[in-house]
């Protein structure tokens, strides 16, 4: 894996940004890819039939470049609105995608099925312990490379990222779990006392599209609580756009709503706090990169 870059703040009230974009795949979901094939392939889970994953995208990209490295064949099923770009690199990694449903939840319960008839090793896009962990080593990451960080903050779709750096920064950073405010999974799940469905809509939901937080996650949060904030699709375009202007870091969506949540004043740091926005992928169609506005975009929301 990459050890990626942690950008320092270029002003006294600016922010560090971990630059995990950079990432193999353009994505942090990578290192958890690596970890749970590797973990298979020790266990012999991981056989001819290869490995299987839903994705709305960035995991099936991560599995079927591990698949790739490990020499082994890897099936990616992932929903008719998952974007091209996403798609044709998945495919360029060697990969058989399987196109169906209208969101992530339909796409997994085929990423199921199809293991336990061919007899695949299932990876899940969030919700497993090896990738959970993988992701986590982004956190041991920042916080060697910069240990006098006080808060991490991280987007939140199915809660594997979340559920890592909150493991990983226990006792030494506070979290801030930022989500759209049409997928607030882990939002609902803290409200309610348990996981439950949510509809699924807007600007992140091809990377942030997951219809309920991961069991992970909500323990995570129940071991300590996170900062819980919710961001809107107007906010998330906002902060890509800055993201973009300022820094030339072309993110996606999901990896711009942890951005948002400062630039929009949702959460606000306290005088002295150090701050660090784990930027988690950029996986994005470059030509929409300086739209500013929600209306500028023509992504179709995954409902």
């Amino acid at each position: 894996m990459r050890h990626t870059p942690l950008l320092g703040p270029a002003d006294s009230d600016d922010v560090w940004l971990k630059c995990e974009f950079l990432q193999h795949c353009g994505v942090f979901k990578t290192r958890g890819a690596f970890n749970r094939q590797l973990a298979a392939l020790e266990t012999g889970e991981l056989g001819d039939a290869g490995v299987v994953v839903a994705s709305g995208g960035n995991a099936g990209l991560a599995h079927a470049f591990v698949a790739r490295e490990l020499g082994v064949r890897a099936t990616v099923f992932v929903p008719e609105a998952a974007p091209e770009v996403k798609v044709q690199r998945i495919r360029a990694y060697g990969a058989e995608v399987r196109r169906l449903g209208s969101e992530y939840a339909e796409a997994y319960r085929a990423a199921v099925a199809y293991a336990d008839a061919r007899g695949a090793a299932f990876a899940h896009a969030y919700d497993q312990p090896e990738v959970a962990a993988g992701a986590g080593t982004l956190a041991e990451e920042l916080l060697e490379d910069e240990p006098s960080i006080d808060t991490i903050v991280v987007a939140v779709g199915g809660g594997g990222l979340y559920a890592g750096v909150a493991a990983a920064a226990r006792g030494r950073a506070r979290v801030v779990a930022v989500e759209p405010a049409s997928i607030p999974t882990l939002h609902t799940a803290m409200r309610e006392g348990r996981p439950v469905d949510i509809e699924v809509s807007g600007i992140a939901a091809d990377s942030l599209g997951a219809r309920r937080v991961g069991d992970l996650a909500f323990a995570a949060q129940q071991a300590e609580p996170p900062v819980s904030v919710l961001v809107s699709d107007d906010e998330i375009v906002a902060a890509r756009a800055e993201l973009w202007s300022r820094y030339r870091i072309a993110s996606e969506h999901g990896a711009a709503t942890a951005y948002a949540v400062l630039l929009s004043g949702r959460y606000e740091p306290t005088v002295g706090e150090r701050v660090a926005v784990v930027v988690c992928g950029a996986n994005t169609d470059p030509a929409t990169l300086a739209q500013g506005t929600h209306r500028d975009l023509t992504m179709s929301p995954t409902r």
